[in-house]
């Protein structure tokens, strides 16, 4: 049995890191547009992010930004 070119291209990819899916060339490193979507919704929404305990790394929340201020 041989195998086509398209199907080693495609066994090369990686699968995609929301449905498990082979990735597409279109979409790398997804296997849709909605993959990519639902990706970069998590994102936006905070799914992803690093916890920190470091007081000192902590936004400041008291920033007034007046102009009286700023001058």
């Amino acid at each position: 049995m041989t195998e086509t070119p398209e199907k080693l291209a495609k066994a090369a990819l990686p699968a995609c890191p929301i449905c498990g899916r082979h990735a597409t060339p279109e979409f790398k490193p997804f296997c849709t547009a909605r993959c990519a979507d639902v990706d970069l919704n998590r994102w936006l929404g905070g799914v992803y992010r690093v916890e920190v305990n470091d007081p000192e790394a902590e936004i400041e929340t008291d920033f007034d930004p007046s102009p009286e201020r700023l001058h």
